[in-house]
């Protein structure tokens, strides 16, 4: 099976850009990668979309607020849980702006 943009994306993001371009901790990337876990797992259970077909096409505002929502409705996670997974999301998408230039626009929405 061909990799999705977003499996492709997703591991760069984790295992090079986080610990060797911004140096973060291991605590840190571990829990950016729980988020993309659970956003995973929402999009599958939520969404119907598996891992395998999951694309960024897929990240847009309208998922990652009902992921989020997602989080406090449904896993009953507080504010400041909730305010961690969001950060998560705004790094990946200040990542992909230099990854995936051509959709620049896109995902500086994502940051404001």
């Amino acid at each position: 099976m061909k990799p999705t943009d977003f499996s492709k994306s997703l591991t760069d993001f984790l295992s090079k850009y986080l610990p060797a371009e911004r140096g973060m901790s291991y605590n840190t990337i571990s829990s950016y990668k729980m988020t993309f876990i659970l956003f995973i797992a929402f999009m599958n259970t939520q969404k119907s979309v598996s891992v395998q077909k999951l694309s960024l096409n897929h990240c847009n505002r309208e998922s990652i607020v009902q992921f989020l929502d997602w989080l406090q409705l449904t896993r009953k996670s507080s504010d400041s849980t909730r305010n961690v997974r969001l950060a998560a999301l705004h790094s990946f998408f200040k990542f992909l702006q230099y990854k995936e230039p051509g959709r620049l626009n896109e995902w500086q929405h994502f940051i404001d």
